[in-house]
């Protein structure tokens, strides 16, 4: 079900439909089995997180009901494309898209395993009633000589959405831990990605999603990705990053030592920023920032309410907040 909003332009009434895209970190989505080929040890029973099946069930309904309510307002069957990261296996996002309420909106997966340290990978769902898988591979992050760093594969999906080609490229950068050059390494991964689809089709409906572990104004989005805040001055090859304008509001999507920032980012190529509602374009950008997602009382009051924190079981949700993109088509 699309919503179909009535807008008046030049006093003429037109109707749009609008379709979301949006990104979660889900933080730590793990079963409580002890996998040989993935570093889980702490979310299991006998680990450091004493990870049992309540606190696995608990957290899948947590993480489902921001999914279910994501996008609502705009989108009642939920946002077309949903990009996640932090998601051990291809079992827990069969487990997730198919738990309570959500599961009525019948979401399909992408995923592929990544050869992470942390044994975390990216992965997408997709309503298919709003979105057509077409095609989808992984793109690994390869270090030249240093065949011993492990991080998460970049996942490019391609389908249609509106009775139009989009293509979705789904990260989840290198941590903080790491130098920033881990980053703009990353980042150069993707712009290759990016590079590779406008060579083809030099205007590719292109979004790039993920937490990136920068902020807009980090290098790694500014100059690598060529990710801009103001859609004048995106150029052919460059990309608009309605996220920016957030940011330099003091708004983020994760919090850490009493500052925001804004890692989950969601950043489109200059198709998508059109003025012909005819096409799919462009409408607005979101961080879904609910009270219920947010720590009302103690050390971390303020902050995203998060699964543990310093070792202590919140039962919370995140330590990311969900962002979302509106996009709009005239019907």
């Amino acid at each position: 079900m699309l919503l179909v909003l009535n807008v008046y332009v030049n006093a003429q009434d037109k109707k749009y439909a609008v379709y979301g895209v949006a990104f979660y970190n889900v933080e730590n989505l793990f079963d409580t089995v002890d996998s040989e080929d993935t570093n889980d040890a702490d979310f299991t029973p006998e680990g450091k997180y004493h990870w049992n099946e309540m606190k696995y069930q608990n957290k899948l309904t947590n993480v489902s009901d921001v999914l279910n309510q994501l996008g609502g307002k705009y989108c009642p069957a939920g946002p077309a494309v949903i990009g996640l990261s932090e998601v051990e296996n291809r079992k827990v996002l069969e487990d997730l898209v198919s738990h309570g309420d959500f599961a009525k909106k019948n979401y399909q997966i992408v995923h592929q395993e990544s050869p992470d340290f942390r044994g975390i990978d990216v992965a997408l769902i997709y309503n298919p009633e709003l979105f057509t898988l077409k095609s989808y591979r992984a793109v690994p992050f390869v270090i030249p000589n240093e065949s011993k760093y492990k991080t998460r594969d970049q996942l490019l999906v391609s389908g249609e959405m509106g009775g139009e080609e989009v293509h979705i490229i789904v990260d989840h950068w290198p941590s903080r831990r790491a130098k920033s050059i881990r980053r703009e390494q990353a980042a150069e991964v993707t712009r290759g990605i990016v590079d590779s689809l406008l060579a083809i089709d030099a205007k590719a409906k292109i979004f790039v999603m993920g937490d990136l572990n920068d902020d807009p104004t980090n290098n790694s989005v500014k100059k690598v990705l060529k990710a801009r805040r103001k859609k004048s001055d995106v150029k052919k090859d460059e990309m608009y990053n309605p996220y920016w304008d957030f940011y330099a509001k003091g708004i983020g999507s994760l919090a850490y030592k009493g500052s925001w920032n804004l890692f989950d980012q969601i950043i489109m190529s200059k198709a998508v920023i059109g003025t012909d509602k005819s096409q799919l374009s462009y409408w607005k950008a979101e961080i879904f920032n609910k009270d219920f997602l947010i720590n009302q009382e103690g050390q971390f009051k303020g902050y995203p309410k998060r699964t543990h924190s310093k070792g202590i079981y919140l039962n919370g949700y995140s330590d990311h907040l969900p962002v979302i993109t509106y996009l709009v088509k005239e019907m």
